[in-house]
């Protein structure tokens, strides 16, 4: 039975969600892709910010019993030479070493983002004989990544499989208020 890693750049599955206006159940994305074949493992990348939220640390100890080995980073506030104020984590290079460092404990590596800086690490995996699914929307993949990969998969065609069904983004707020943006505070008990 082929072995599958699965790698979730959660960053990039909260805002094709966003974009889709639907939600992902995260067990069902775990059971979905599980089918593939026997899962080694199943790793989730997500920013945290400091000091860390009750929603955000939920949210972490959600992932880690469903089965997922949570890689954080804590989110980094810089300030652009016109005074404005981004929060930033770059998580791709734990992804990125994860994937390359178990390659000998998968057949098939399932990705689920669109970003193109996966494009060189992809191709890296299939020289060595390892086959990459990719698994995104293609408004948010990039060419490049798509390109690499042996397959792509298109949320919007496992829809059924892997949404959360009845559940608000926690962006839709209540009454036409918007909360502010947590990466992948998806499991915000109000909102259910």
């Amino acid at each position: 039975m082929e072995r599958i890693g699965l790698f979730i750049d959660g960053a990039n599955v909260y805002a094709a969600a966003k974009r889709l206006g639907w939600n992902f159940d995260h067990r069902k994305i775990l059971e979905h892709f599980a089918g593939y074949g026997r899962l080694y493992n199943a790793f989730y990348y997500t920013a945290v910010p400091t000091p860390v939220d009750d929603k955000q640390k939920r949210f972490i100890d959600a992932l880690t019993y469903m089965g997922y080995t949570v890689r954080t980073k804590m989110l980094r506030e810089n300030t652009d030479e016109h005074g404005d104020t981004h929060r930033r984590a770059n998580l791709d290079i734990l992804l990125v070493t994860d994937l390359l460092a178990t390659a000998d404990l998968y057949d098939t590596a399932i990705l689920l983002t669109g970003d193109g800086d996966f494009e060189r690490p992809v191709e890296v995996l299939r020289a060595k004989g390892k086959r990459v699914i990719v698994a995104s929307i293609p408004e948010m993949t990039s060419y490049e990544l798509r390109n690499a990969a042996d397959a792509y998969v298109d949320f919007k065609d496992i829809r059924g499989d892997v949404e959360r069904p009845g559940y608000r983004l926690p962006s839709e707020g209540r009454g036409g208020e918007t909360r502010p943006f947590y990466v992948n505070a998806a499991l915000d008990e109000d909102d259910r």
